[in-house]
């Protein structure tokens, strides 16, 4: 889809487009209301500003639409639409050894208990290792830290997924 089409999509289709790149409600009638894009870096910035405008809640939204690292089909189950351009963003744990997944599943699941939420990063080129590494560092702060950090991750996905989708 050209940025022109997504510009010219009705508010409901616009919606639904904008949803495979992130499930927040509150960041997609942002996105979708700041329509016509005149250009790919005003959609990149207008989705910057739609995030920054986002609320912990808003936040906790749009982390719901992912899997834990390693669970790609809890994705397939649960947001059938963002199944195609979500594809490949985990493909560095189709190459894990048994070791590591069962290490993934684990933190994720010590992550979730501790602070309320998935481990989100964005996994685009990582190998599980490093998704596993990164999950052990980040698992004993605060919270509130991760709150910041994952939703510092979930806007690399959010331009990774929009670019991806207008390809």
């Amino acid at each position: 889809m050209t940025l022109n089409d997504v510009n010219e999509l009705n508010a409901d289709d616009a919606s639904s487009w904008f949803e495979q790149c992130c499930a927040s409600k509150v960041w997609i009638y942002h996105m979708v209301n700041a329509r016509p894009y005149q250009n790919v870096e005003a959609l990149t910035e207008q989705a910057k500003k739609a995030w920054a405008k986002c609320s912990h809640d808003d936040y906790l939204e749009a982390f719901t639409a992912h899997p834990m690292i390693g669970d790609v089909d809890s994705l397939r189950k649960k947001f059938a639409n963002t199944k195609e351009i979500a594809a490949g963003e985990q493909s560095g744990t189709a190459s894990a050894s048994e070791s590591v997944l069962y290490q993934l599943k684990e933190a994720n699941h010590a992550y979730l208990e501790k602070h309320g939420f998935i481990f989100i990063i964005c996994a685009t080129g990582l190998s599980a290792l490093t998704m596993l590494e990164a999950l052990q560092a980040r698992l004993p702060n605060s919270t509130q830290e991760e709150m910041s950090n994952a939703a510092a991750e979930q806007i690399k996905i959010t331009l990774l997924r929009i670019n991806k989708a207008l390809d």
